[in-house]
């Protein structure tokens, strides 16, 4: 398993995820499109 350097966010970075989520996209493919963890979204 590969180990990942901790990233940060901005927090308007967190409200585009959020944003997107609330639109109707689904966890998976935001997790997918931003080469997120499912813990960090």
């Amino acid at each position: 398993m590969i180990k990942r350097e901790r990233r940060t966010f901005t927090a308007e970075f967190k409200k585009q995820m959020v944003q997107l989520y609330q639109n109707g996209k689904t966890k998976r493919a935001i997790i997918d499109e931003y080469d997120l963890t499912p813990s960090s979204l």
